[in-house]
Parts: C-alpha cells; sequence; structure tokens
C-alpha cells in the first residue's frame, strides 16, 4: 500500500477541498455545516499523517534528512491548517498563521515533487 504516492496524494489533495470548503462555509455563517466538515478534515488529518508515515518508513533510507525534513514541514501544514480554522472560529487574526500555511504549504510541495519518490515537475 506504501509503495506508491497515490494514496498519500489523494488524502491530501481531498484534504486541501475540505479546508476550502470550511473556510467558505464559515463566511456564509452556516456553522453547523462547517463544524461537520472540519470534523471530516481532521479525520483526512489522520490519513494524510498515516500514509506519510508509511512512504517515510518505506522510502527514508533513500535520503534520510530530505524525507525526515519533509515529514517536519508536513505535519507544520497540517498544525497551521487547524489553527486558521479554530481562530476563525474564534474570531481571532489568522494573518500569521495563514502566511505559515502558505509558506509550509509550498515547502512541502516543492519537497515532496523533487524527492525521488514524487513526479518529475522541478527536473
Amino acid at each position: 500500500m506504501f509503495t506508491n504516492t497515490h494514496a498519500h496524494i489523494f488524502t491530501w489533495v481531498v484534504a486541501l477541498i475540505l479546508f476550502v470548503a470550511a473556510i467558505l462555509l464559515f463566511k456564509k455563517g452556516l456553522a453547523k455545516q462547517m463544524k461537520i466538515v472540519h470534523m471530516t478534515l481532521r479525520l483526512f488529518y489522520i490519513f494524510i499523517i498515516i500514509t506519510g508515515a508509511g512512504l517515510f518508513f518505506n522510502f527514508a533510507s533513500i535520503d534520510h534528512m530530505m524525507y525526515g525534513l519533509k515529514t517536519l514541514v508536513g505535519i507544520g501544514v497540517i498544525a497551521c491548517a487547524e489553527m486558521v480554522l479554530v481562530r476563525m472560529k474564534k474570531e481571532k487574526s489568522i494573518t500569521g498563521v495563514a502566511a505559515g500555511l502558505g509558506i509550509t504549504l509550498l515547502i512541502t510541495l516543492y519537497l515532496g515533487f523533487s524527492l525521488p519518490i514524487g513526479f518529475d515537475f522541478f527536473h
């Protein structure tokens, strides 16, 4: 199951869609629907971590440092995404956390696509 990236990419694409949906529901004032989407998103965070851990343990021997860095930054993406939604609900400023989300997401995507088991977009 963890010999290719398909399951992992599927989980983070669905999570990204759920994240955008949660933000849109919040902006429309649909708190109950947003809560359902947010809880589903949290389930996909777990799926992302499980599939990512499987890939890490199977392929870290190729390049320990870079796969370890991608793992840490990927967990940072999940943390920032969660903080954005929670801070939105609490009506606190999300500027810094949203910037952190954007930066960590770009770093994670770059690392994921440039490492040996990723797609060859950057080579």
